[in-house]
């Protein structure tokens, strides 16, 4: 049974804040140079009564409502995140009761940037094993609630927001035609929250020495994206036996403008059209995939039968692609 993506939705916070504004947070952040570096020019962050489920439960509706689905129709409920609500209970439980989809079972993915193809690998498998399912896959990060101030290399990229899609059954000849999902735990040195887990559980003292916060080797993670994801993507066309001037849609995790440039020359997309939301929305974790979906999806990019390439890569290190054929 072929299994797709019926409907995509997205939901941003209402606070802009450009790199003008962000010197106010990040005094030695001169607008020009983040621009240059990375070519963001804004960011969202979220409200203070906004939290991760509440960003996904706005994302899911918007998704549900373009997939012409109710809540009352969802079988299952995937939330990808890795700032969630709080340790426990699942983001996706409380997604599920504000949505009001009583009847979904709830879960929540952690593969940080890359949660989102995760998420959709499983969902893919829970369809095609219970014909007629419908699985909500949301993805929602705050990361302006675990940034650093003080260090201008990861303040500058990140930002909030959730993005969303309703997967079920479609027509033969559309939908997933493969996925490829790698992890690589010798480098999950290059990504972390160091406290707040069972390892360093949080107080007084994680908190003085700033162990709450988000860091990140920017050089280590761009050598990883360099070595480890064109591979992969070729690995995953070569099955489908296809090559990367076949693919129409390019639609990357949006983490840096110039790393994705690399990115795209390095895996010979130069042909296909290379989705970017980052400009606007910055880095938004594992929802940056999915947002930037729907919004080549709204803007009407995508044609029907055309070759889309996801591909998500982050912490852990892990990465996900997947590789579809549209349908509208």
């Amino acid at each position: 049974m072929a299994v797709g993506i019926l409907g995509t939705g997205s939901y941003l916070p209402a606070r802009v804040v450009s790199n003008v504004d962000l010197l106010e947070l990040v005094p030695d952040a001169d607008p020009e140079w983040v621009s240059r570096k990375t070519l963001i020019e804004q960011r969202r962050f979220a409200a203070p009564h906004e939290a991760a489920s509440d960003l996904a439960a706005n994302a899911a509706r918007a998704a549900m409502e373009r997939a012409g689905v109710t809540a009352a129709e969802i079988d299952y409920i995937i939330v990808s995140t890795s700032t969630g609500d709080s340790p426990q209970p699942p983001t996706s439980n409380l997604v599920q009761h504000v949505i009001g989809a009583t009847r979904a079972a709830c879960f929540d993915v952690n593969a940080v940037c890359a949660g989102f193809v995760f998420a959709l690998n499983v969902a893919n498998g829970l369809v095609a094993t219970n014909p007629g399912a419908l699985v909500l896959v949301i993805a929602s990060d705050i990361y302006s609630r675990i940034l650093d101030f003080g260090d201008r290399r990861t303040a500058v990229l990140f930002g909030d927001g959730a993005g969303a899609a309703v997967v079920g059954a479609v027509p033969e000849g559309y939908g997933i035609i493969d996925m490829e999902l790698a992890s690589r735990g010798e480098a999950s040195d290059l990504i972390y929250v160091k406290g707040g887990g069972s390892r360093l559980p949080a107080s007084p003292e994680t908190v003085a020495d700033g162990d709450h916060y988000f860091r990140m080797n920017g050089r280590g993670v761009r050598d990883f994206v360099a070595t480890a994801v064109p591979p992969a993507l070729d690995s995953l066309l070569r099955r489908a036996d296809l090559k990367a001037e076949d693919v129409d849609h390019f639609v990357p995790h949006q983490a840096n403008g110039i790393m994705l440039q690399e990115l795209v020359e390095a895996a010979g997309f130069q042909n296909a059209h290379t989705h970017l939301t980052l400009p606007w929305y910055g880095n938004v974790g594992s929802a940056s995939l999915p947002v930037t979906l729907d919004d080549a999806a709204r803007n009407g990019s995508l044609r029907d039968g055309e070759l889309v390439l996801l591909a998500g890569f982050g912490g852990g290190m892990s990465l996900g692609a997947c590789l579809l054929r549209w349908g509208c």
